[in-house]
């Protein structure tokens, strides 16, 4: 654990003022985070920064693990070179989606911080390749839930924008609950396309497709390809168990 008073140390304030060091700019962040009630950061994580271990690096910003209340949350906080003025709309953007139970629980945000609930778990692909075929039932209520939880993102008018590339999106915790993460380019102005794009990344081209088919048993692409195009010309409840039904997850 790191409290706020080490981040004004150079080797800390790197990842509040990702990339660039600015002592005034940690100076304000710290007193943003003393606001919110963080307490410290926890430095652990498979990516990294300047050498010291994150939960996430990204376009926008850093996800570190932190205390507050003393309890364990995620804490993204936003690059100083970052393409957007403040966290706020990405706030928006989770909150709409935890309407539906979609997405970590947003906890707090300022313009530089976002606090959420943090998942902890495997991400999705690494997820699936540690099945073999004696876990079909368990495969296909996670990749169930996870078409279900896209299903209620299009019915409320959110798109996420990243499912297509879902690797990074969607993490699988303990007890096999999937939880998909990371609204920053998600809107609400666009066509939703969440269900047909999680069916494309999970069923059609990519190599989680490749290792999910030798585990489920074989579907028709044609067949999914086309109750999604009659999904997404009128996304119905009905016309989405039909894609359930070509992605054979209706038999959980």
């Amino acid at each position: 654990m790191v409290p706020l008073e080490r981040l004004h140390e150079e080797k800390y304030a790197r990842i509040l003022c990702y990339p660039r060091y600015d002592v005034k700019e940690v100076r304000r962040r710290v007193k943003e985070l003393e606001e919110l009630e963080v307490k410290a950061l926890e430095l652990t994580g498979e990516k990294t920064v300047f050498n010291l271990p994150v939960l996430g690096k990204g376009y926008v910003g850093i996800v570190v693990a932190a205390s507050m209340d003393g309890r364990r949350v995620a804490l993204k906080i936003r690059r100083v070179d970052a393409d957007r003025t403040g966290m706020r709309r990405e706030a928006d953007m989770l909150r709409k989606a935890n309407t539906v139970d979609v997405g970590p629980n947003l906890i707090d945000a300022t313009e530089t911080f976002l606090v959420m609930e943090l998942i902890e778990g495997t991400l999705l692909p690494r997820w699936v390749e540690a099945l073999n075929e004696r876990v079909k039932p368990r495969m296909r209520r996670v990749l169930r839930d996870v078409l279900e939880q896209c299903w209620r993102l299009d019915k409320v008018g959110l798109d996420h924008g990243e499912l297509s590339r879902a690797p990074k999106h969607i993490i699988v915790d303990a007890k096999d609950k999937p939880c998909i993460v990371d609204f920053e380019t998600a809107s609400t102005r666009r066509r939703v396309s969440n269900a047909t794009s999680i069916c494309h990344y999970l069923f059609m081209g990519s190599q989680t497709a490749k290792t999910i088919e030798k585990v489920l048993d074989k579907i028709s692409k044609e067949e999914l390809i086309r109750t999604l195009r009659a999904y997404k010309q009128k996304p119905t409840r009905e016309k989405f168990e039909k894609v359930l039904g070509a992605c054979d997850l209706n038999k959980v």
